[in-house]
């Protein structure tokens, strides 16, 4: 049985703000699924729904076979929650945040020291585990989060744009710390993010989701195989009058070619190959060619073919990313 099922879910705000719009779509136990879109795409809010923090407007959400409105304690039971937001106690020590989060779960005494000494071990952090957080580094304040979702032995665990603030080097061990809770402690693992090599990187599947609808889903490669191949980006001086289709030989490897604003977008399986032709055919035909680039698949190019832009053009304000954060936190409490 898949660990979580999601069916025509949407969340509506007043004024309606439709934060998440239909969406639907699995987890399967011991995977990795990302949620990858940018800030103000209803990925929060989709974690938020299924982590029993915020109750859906329609549809339907089941998390280890529980419904998240109607068995939503039992669904708290069985699930790990690292938010986007640091929640790390600076006033108490690594190890009494620990033990904070057990009485949570009202984990015996015995076995929570017992678990929370595996986890500090687990995630290197018995140098500093006496220590106040208040002295702890981003990366550190991160795995000891990582550490609290796990003391209850969480069937699935949620992270909310788990590296999101850090640098690519700490990123990068905090990348290491999940591939060992997914392989060590035998979990479903399901993650927000809007960096397309962490999704890459990390995930079984991945889910692109833009304006609260997902607008793809499959694992990285199937995802970046769907483009057909590589993708030339010709940047023009002066846009032609007919349709760009026409001047460009529609050969067998070419498969697709659109005009987007100022940039001729090409898909063909042989990028190499084709490109000089097309570079001496569109001088030929008087345009002027300001940049040229071969584009290999990737997440990228695939967020860019299913929602007609780029994750860092789809960025919303500071300010609005912010707002969401606040209706999330109102709506929790």
């Amino acid at each position: 049985m898949d660990d979580v099922v999601v069916e025509d879910l949407w969340k509506i705000y007043p004024g309606n703000i439709q934060a998440v719009r239909g969406i639907s779509f699995s987890v399967h136990h011991g995977e990795v699924f990302s949620l990858l879109g940018p800030n103000g795409a209803g990925k929060t809010t989709t974690i938020s729904i299924l982590t029993t923090l915020i109750k859906p407007t329609k549809g339907k959400a089941l998390v280890g076979g529980h419904d998240v409105l109607m068995e939503a304690k039992k669904v708290r039971e069985i699930i790990g929650l690292v938010p986007q937001d640091i929640v790390v106690d600076d006033d108490l020590t690594g190890w009494d945040n620990l033990m904070v989060q057990a009485a949570l779960y009202h984990l015996p005494k015995d076995i929570a020291r017992k678990r929370a000494e595996e986890l500090i071990d687990f995630m290197d952090l018995r140098e500093f585990a006496k220590k106040k957080a208040e002295n702890y580094s981003g990366g550190m304040r991160r795995r000891l989060e990582l550490a609290a979702a796990l003391l209850h032995r969480p069937k699935i665990l949620f992270l909310d744009e788990p590296t999101l603030g850090l640098d690519v080097q700490v990123r990068t061990a905090v990348w290491e710390y999940i591939n060992r809770i997914r392989k060590e402690e035998d979990m479903t693992i399901i993650m927000t993010t809007h960096y397309m090599d962490e999704a890459d990187k990390l995930s079984d599947r991945v889910a692109i989701i833009d304006y609260g609808e997902i607008k793809a889903i499959g694992s990285p490669k199937e995802l970046k195989d769907s483009l057909g191949g590589d993708i030339i980006e010709i940047e023009v001086d002066n846009v032609p009058e007919k349709g760009i289709e026409s001047l460009i030989s529609n050969g067998s490897i070419i498969k697709e070619v659109k005009m987007r604003g100022n940039i001729i977008r090409i898909k063909t399986s042989e990028g190499e190959k084709v490109l000089p032709s097309i570079v001496l055919e569109l001088s030929r035909k008087g345009i002027t060619m300001k940049s040229v680039n071969l584009i290999k698949p990737s997440l990228d190019e695939v967020f860019l073919e299913y929602t007609g832009k780029r994750i860092r053009d789809a960025e919303v304000s500071k300010e609005e990313a912010f707002r969401e954060r606040a209706i999330m936190r109102r709506r929790a409490r």
